[in-house]
């Protein structure tokens, strides 16, 4: 595994999100793409494979998008956790239940859950085996854990290297699929049920193959989001999707699709067998 050392203190606390809260995360240009029907697409098409409904906990919920979409579709009780301040208010606002404490705080509400979800987060946290085993605890026997994390191993990196806008200070580790899944093995009371890879943004990588190695702004990535998912929503695009899908999974067939995707179950009883692939 990839990691950044050392890694500034503002990072390690969570200090550096919640500063971020309402200049990126609550931004009207990333909440517009947030909550757009076709955000979290990809997700949900795996997510309702393995738990068609449920107690949900997301791990670093954000604005509560995700949720937001999961308790649309009806037949779920959702919760989520984020350590940044101004997101979890406007999660609360949609009428989405926040827990205000760290994963790892002993007083965190024990569940059990049917699914925990780890969307763009373990790339973030300094001890991310430390997450996995306690979103263990948490889930129910029969439960799943479901994580979605950068591809260190994806075009864009080949591509782009260090001008990729995702090699960035906030994230502290990066992993590819093997990484990832010996990660996961290291918590016995989980066993692989799924691996795969998803998204492509060529938007992105042309932007930063072209470009330097300063970061992004915020308020340019925002605008971006916003861009690609109205894009995805325009009628009149069809031959542009075609290629685009067909584009993205000839990527995910070879593993360099821009995020890996792991799903996990917790064992019924003993302890699982691992945490491998497919």
């Amino acid at each position: 595994m990839v990691y950044a050392s050392p890694v500034h203190a503002d990072l390690a606390s969570g200090r550096f999100y919640d500063e971020r809260g309402r200049s990126f995360y609550c931004a009207p240009d990333k909440l517009e793409s947030d909550f757009a029907p076709v955000r979290f697409a990809r997700e949900l098409k795996v997510f309702r494979r393995y738990c068609p409904r449920g107690t949900v906990l997301d791990v670093g919920c954000s604005t509560g998008a995700f949720l937001h979409q999961l308790r649309e579709l009806g037949g779920y009780d959702v919760a989520g956790t984020d350590v940044t301040g101004d997101a979890l208010d406007h999660a609360a606002s949609r009428g989405i239940r926040v827990i205000r404490k760290s994963l790892l705080d002993p007083e965190f509400p024990s569940g059990p859950y049917d699914a925990v979800t780890f969307w763009a987060v373990l790339e973030h946290l300094v001890d991310p085996l430390a997450h996995v085993r306690r979103a263990a605890d948490l889930l129910r026997p029969g439960g799943h854990l479901l994580v979605l994390v950068p591809n260190v191993a994806s075009l864009a990196v080949r591509l782009c290297g260090a001008r990729y806008r995702y090699v960035m200070p906030d994230h502290v580790n990066y992993f590819s699929a093997r990484t990832l899944t010996a990660l996961a093995a290291r918590e016995r009371r989980l066993q692989g049920r799924w691996l795969g890879f998803t998204h492509f943004n060529p938007v992105v990588i042309w932007q930063d193959w072209r470009g330097g190695l300063e970061r992004v702004p915020d308020a340019e990535r925002a605008r971006l989001l916003r861009r690609t998912t109205a894009w995805k929503q325009r009628r009149g695009l069809g031959p542009m999707r075609w290629v685009y899908r067909a584009s993205e999974a000839l990527l995910a067939r070879f593993g360099l699709a821009d995020n890996v995707v792991l799903v996990l179950e917790r064992a019924n009883s003993g302890v699982a067998k691992g945490a491998g692939s497919n």
